[in-house]
């Protein structure tokens, strides 16, 4: 199947799981995960009606927001940001989802007085599953990350990410999310909620969620490394 016929799906699954959850399907924004998509699969996906990508790697971003730009589309980090490409980021991205310490937030909002960036949006991610292989702030961390970013001129703290296990049972993934989405009403009021991809995104919007972050689904399974 083509990106626009993927992309069709994905939209009809993500419209009847909100309207059945009681949620208006507006309110959830889909983030099509482009990470090894070529430049031409993007470009199909955005002529369907996709804005927001999310990428990986900043090395991989530049190339294709420097061929695809800014305004139109709207470009989200939502993987690790080594710190020595946290002012790379910074020139690139409208969104980032993988804010990990306090350490990297500060030198985000150092990096964005000093490009003149007004303001750069914002997702901390919490790590609640305690996998060795992932990234996040553990939950007991959380209140002085919120507290700091509240006082920040230029970062926005937007909302909460995680990235719980991978299950083929999607129902499997539903504690995690729900866990997020009571750690955000208690200490983030209103507050966005990115969870959920491509095998699991279905109990993500059932627990909540306002950020959907989608892949394989869209673009079919990622080309091997070269």
């Amino acid at each position: 199947m083509s990106v626009d016929e993927n992309l069709r799906g994905v939209l009809e699954r993500l419209s009847l799981t909100a309207t059945r959850a009681g949620r208006d399907p507006a309110e959830i924004t889909l983030v099509a995960v482009s990470k090894m998509h070529t430049v031409e699969a993007i470009r199909e996906a955005a002529h369907a009606g996709v804005i927001a990508f999310g990428e990986n790697k900043v090395q991989e971003a530049d190339d294709k927001i420097g061929e695809l730009g800014r305004g139109t589309l709207k470009w989200h980090l939502i993987g690790h940001l080594q710190s020595n490409k946290a002012r790379k980021a910074v020139q690139l991205f409208d969104v980032i989802e993988s804010l990990d310490s306090l350490e990297l937030a500060s030198r985000l909002e150092r990096i964005c007085i000093e490009e003149d960036r007004e303001q750069l949006d914002v997702f901390i991610q919490v790590d609640l599953a305690g996998e060795d292989a992932k990234m996040g702030i553990a939950e007991k961390d959380l209140s002085p990350m919120i507290d700091f970013l509240k006082s920040c001129e230029r970062l926005k703290l937007v909302g909460l990410m995680t990235l719980p296990p991978y299950f083929d049972d999607a129902e499997k993934t539903r504690p995690y999310f729900a866990r997020l989405r009571e750690i955000r009403d208690k200490l983030l009021p209103g507050g966005a909620l990115s969870m959920g991809m491509s095998n699991d995104f279905e109990v993500a919007i059932e627990e909540g969620a306002t950020h959907v972050r989608v892949g394989t689904a869209i673009f079919g399974k990622r080309p091997p490394r070269t």
